[in-house]
């Protein structure tokens, strides 16, 4: 394991904590800003995957998926 892939692990499981409140508050963020964000994240745990940072690639893809999780909160909001 490389430093660089401990330290965006380590970030990554940051973001996904910070991400907590938003996830079980009444506040969430716009639909466009959820979506973007997960988008973005999802291509980086495919190039992270493939440059061999496994680690890092785990933890964007739970902050990923609590992106889209809050897309999903957004959309079933809407209805």
């Amino acid at each position: 394991m490389i430093w660089q892939d401990i330290l965006m692990m380590i970030g990554g499981f940051g973001f996904a904590i910070a991400l907590i409140p938003s996830l079980i508050g009444k506040s969430k963020p716009a639909k466009s800003t959820c979506a973007i964000t997960g988008g973005i994240l999802t291509s980086y745990v495919v190039a992270m995957a493939t440059l061999g940072l496994y680690f890092s690639a785990i933890a964007t893809g739970i902050t990923a998926t609590m992106w889209w999780l809050l897309l999903i909160q957004q959309l079933r909001r809407a209805k």
